[in-house]
């Protein structure tokens, strides 16, 4: 039973609501309820797609539980890299929706979704080194790779706070919609990629992950292999002959 989080699903979206007020800060408790459910929702055949977001108008999530932070050592505290890597290479797509605050592993952890959405009230950043900390949930690799070396490193090192339209013009966000219309812009984009099959928005997901790290060559081969793979399914076949028959596929993802 979730406690902090609060999941809902309609039309093949999953809605995953942090509830954990008033800042829906990262508590260890908060990062199991991530694994539990991002593994539910891996498993669930009728989620094609998933929104993450915090409950609220305040904070998407506004960093981590600092009052834990002298219990660190402890034997119970839970790996946040292994939950993190869970939820970016879950096959399914996600979106973040930045509804407020969304600072440390708060940004950290909406870093791991496929696409950001943030709202025009809030604030991104890193500010760890105001703590005499670094970004220890992700953010010094998955930022640097997002808005490049030099730019990440003046976020960390100044702990600085951007806007949502700051986030948008250096890609760490996909779209800026204004207060309130979040949650309408997230879903009519969840629904969107779940009318489409999984079968290939899954591979899509993989070998994008992989473009960085393979030279072009193999990246092109692993795109023809994944291709061919492709082509054989139901959901391929099914999109092909409903462009032929000029009607709209049905996909079921198989």
């Amino acid at each position: 039973m979730n406690e902090l989080l609060v999941v809902s699903k309609n039309n093949g979206v999953a809605t995953v609501t942090i509830k954990n007020p008033p800042m829906n800060v990262l508590s260890q408790q908060v990062i199991k309820e991530l694994d539990d459910v991002f593994t539910q929702l891996e498993n669930d055949n009728e989620v094609i797609s998933i929104i993450l977001t915090g409950e609220g108008e305040r904070a998407f999530m506004a960093g981590a539980d600092i009052k834990e932070f002298p219990e660190r050592n402890s034997k119970e505290s839970i790996a946040v890299h292994p939950v993190f890597n869970k939820i970016e290479h879950i096959p399914k797509p996600t979106i973040a929706l930045l509804n407020g605050f969304t600072l440390g592993g708060g940004l950290e952890l909406a870093l791991t979704c496929d696409i950001r959405i943030a709202e025009d009230h809030a604030q991104i950043g890193l500010p760890e080194v105001t703590l005499g900390l670094l970004p220890g949930a992700g953010g010094t690799q998955r930022l640097p790779r997002l808005v490049g070396p030099s730019k990440a490193k003046e976020i960390m090192f100044t702990g600085k706070m951007l806007s949502a339209d700051e986030a948008l013009e250096l890609g760490i966000v996909n779209e800026v919609v204004n207060k309130g219309e979040g949650k309408t812009a997230a879903i009519k984009l969840a629904e969107k990629m779940a009318s489409f099959s999984l079968q290939s928005i899954s591979r899509i997901k993989q070998l994008v992950a992989i473009s960085s790290d393979l030279p072009l060559e193999q990246g092109l081969k692993k795109e023809e292999e994944q291709f061919d793979e492709l082509f054989k399914t139901d959901d391929a076949q099914e999109g092909v002959n409903a462009f032929i028959e000029k009607r709209k596929p049905v996909f079921k993802h198989k």
